[in-house]
């Protein structure tokens, strides 16, 4: 695990780029304490910071490794971590006699690309961003893991070509690459539709992303060369009727999931696991207690009735035998830590539950070096409550486009909180066009209220429609997890749980987001993953014995966050007051119009919580990385090398 930063040149100056790329790793010292440094050639140069995990006093980076007569033909950098190392380095020994050095999994990847090419990144069980230089041939191939659990930014321009672990490293090297940074228009209108910046966009023009699941070539002064390797799909499958073929495939998806979870508790360092009142994380920490029969769990929640799941967390804890560990947040500490935390995302994601997620995993740190967490079962499994909607909306189905038309104008004529209004609305929309994931923070007409520069024509169709296109014919559950698995999935929760996590120097696993759960999970029929009286109905069943009973069938909670309460009272209204007036974004923004929003929320005329925090997240970073007023208070942690 590391921050890696690298800078192939279009000049074969990587000497005289290195010391400035060492400065420039420095930003992201939370990715990785315990060892920083940097390496070059003529054409590429590499900084890295460490978080030693597996192989801790070897597999140091930029690792070098070759075949027989050319040992030190690869420098790799690596930001992951291979749980199917052993299995995988013992295959290269058996069928090609390759030579390890070290005991970690780094060494693992350049010897599966020497061997097996492009290819070997389908073979890899992990959680990975990383680049290869092959000396020999003067050629980069960088690669991110099939759901996009590691980031891996990349900006291409004069200088040539840079990729990063964070964005904020590239905002430093900027002037080393010649790249542009002015803030993209279309990326920030759909951040604000979204609430966070879709794949592969960035906020800024000349920094992209590259997708999950893909690939790519970069040679001195070329382009990048991009394959997408991996494409989740969802087959339509058959219902089968009969009970001892329904428990075959519950064994199946209990059999895969404790596999995973083994294999992601391979570390050399102590391995906890995060804790809330859900099926997912109870689920994975029950698992991972009989690999490490002391495990600490970690929850977090709030005093606010209603708004915590610290209690169920707790009771779990008890029945699975962990020692548990609680942080309770309070409204004072999570708007202080709000400039902290935009700094730490690169790009802005308005949920406020990455606030909370930030402070349990700063206490965690105090106790291990790795959790685990339960992200993904909702994607792979059906467990979000929207996505029970094509059951209510199956009458709409038969209705002819001219029908549709009929009933949205019908709907548009029913006053606002009419019984019946928000169905038929939803009812008179294709799938395409009224689902875009869990995450709809402005609709056009608050868009054009607070946009100085609207454009209608910028719609999360520009993000959806080339999802939707690739599941035709796929039943509306399928689509719509298709679909989160795109944007929701690798957008906000993904990249929250990364973020918060390495801001503390804590690495997250998530054992749900694995190719072999998915293999099994793809072939879920409709009808097993929801139900009319729940959702995720093949994983409770199979989950069976496994997690306790109490939250078995508990209903899915989330993280709900008291920001609608807050912003109305003394705990948030002036905080946000203040950041409105102080705020430079007034080009981008209508702040009139923002403050205008606060007030009505204040005085419950409307719930506007949601696009509030939206915007407020927007003007922090803005404030953060463009105009340099908000200048956070960053902690340069130090932690011990072996928890």
């Amino acid at each position: 695990m590391c921050g890696l930063l690298g800078i192939l040149t279009a000049d074969r100056n990587a000497a005289a780029i290195a010391p400035e790329l060492g400065e420039a790793v420095h930003c992201m010292r939370h990715r990785g304490p315990d060892e920083s440094g940097t390496w070059h050639d003529d054409d590429v140069a590499y900084g890295f910071n460490r978080l030693a995990i597996i192989d801790i006093a070897h597999s140091h980076q930029p690792l070098r490794w070759g075949p027989a007569g050319n040992p030190e033909r690869y420098a790799l950098t690596f930001n992951g971590e291979i749980y199917n190392y052993l299995e995988l380095r013992e295959e290269l020994r058996r069928d090609h006699d390759a030579v390890f050095q070290t005991e970690g999994d780094s060494e693992t990847i350049v010897a599966a690309f020497h061997y097996w090419g492009a290819h070997a990144v389908r073979r890899l069980r992990g959680m990975f961003a990383f680049a290869v230089w092959d000396t020999e041939k003067r050629e980069l191939f960088i690669a991110r893991d099939p759901f996009g659990i590691k980031p891996l930014f990349i900006a291409h321009g004069a200088g040539g070509f840079g990729f990063a672990s964070e964005k904020k490293s590239l905002l430093e090297a900027a002037d080393l690459l010649g790249i542009d940074l002015s803030i993209d228009p279309r990326a920030t209108e759909h951040y604000l539709v979204l609430q966070y910046v879709p794949e592969p966009e960035t906020l800024h023009t000349g920094i992209r992303r590259l997708e999950s699941g893909s690939y790519a070539w970069i040679r001195p002064g070329g382009e990048p060369e991009i394959t997408r390797y991996f494409t989740p799909r969802f087959p339509v499958v058959p219902f089968v009727r009969g009970k001892s073929e329904a428990q075959k495939r519950y064994n199946e998806i209990a059999r895969v999931l404790e596999d995973s979870v083994a294999k992601h508790m391979r570390a050399d360092v102590t391995v906890g696991s995060f804790l809330s009142g859900g099926i997912d994380s109870t689920a994975i920490a029950a698992l991972a207690i009989r690999h490490n029969p002391d495990l600490i769990t970690f929850t977090t929640g709030f005093q606010r009735e209603g708004y915590s799941e610290v209690d169920v967390a707790a009771e779990s804890a008890e029945a699975i035998g962990a020692r548990h560990v609680v942080k309770i947040v309070g409204p004072e500490e999570f708007a202080q830590a709000i400039p902290e935390i935009v700094w730490y995302l690169d790009d802005p994601v308005a949920d406020p539950a990455l606030v909370p997620l930030y402070f349990v995993a700063r206490e965690a740190r105090k106790h291990v070096k790795v959790v685990l967490s339960g992200e993904g079962a909702d994607e792979l499994f059906g467990g979000y409550t929207i996505y029970r909607e094509p059951l209510s909306l199956r009458p709409f189905s038969a209705l002819t486009p001219g029908m549709r038309r009929a009933a949205s104008r019908m709907s548009d004529r029913l006053p606002e909180g009419r019984r019946g209004k928000s169905l038929l609305q939803r009812g008179s929309q294709t799938l395409e066009e009224r689902y875009y994931g869990n995450a709809r923070s402005f609709q056009d007409a608050h868009l054009r209220s607070v946009l100085r520069d609207f454009h209608p024509e910028w719609t999360h169709m520009d993000v959806t429609a080339p999802i939707y296109a690739q599941s035709e014919g796929w039943d509306p559950v399928a689509r719509m997890q298709h679909v989160d698995l795109f944007t929701w999935l690798r957008g906000d929760i993904l990249v929250k749980a990364d973020k918060m996590t390495m801001a503390n120097s804590l690495e997250l696993r998530v054992p749900f987001l694995d190719p072999e759960v998915f293999k099994v999970a793809e072939r879920i029929p409709y009808k097993q993953k929801i139900t009319r009286d729940t959702t995720k109905y093949a994983l409770r069943q199979a989950l069976e014995g496994i997690v306790p009973p109490h939250v078995l069938h508990r209903d899915k909670l989330g993280f709900p966050v008291p920001i609608r309460h807050w912003l109305r009272g003394p705990e948030l209204y002036e905080w946000a007051r203040s950041q409105i007036a102080e705020s430079g974004a007034d080009h981008i923004l209508n702040l009139q119009a923002v403050g205008q929003m606060l007030e009505e929320h204040r005085s419950g005329i409307a719930d506007h919580s949601r696009r509030l925090w939206t915007l407020i997240t927007f003007m922090v970073w803005h404030g953060i990385f463009v105009e340099k007023r908000i200048k956070p208070q960053i902690q340069d942690h130090q932690y011990p090398v072996t928890l």
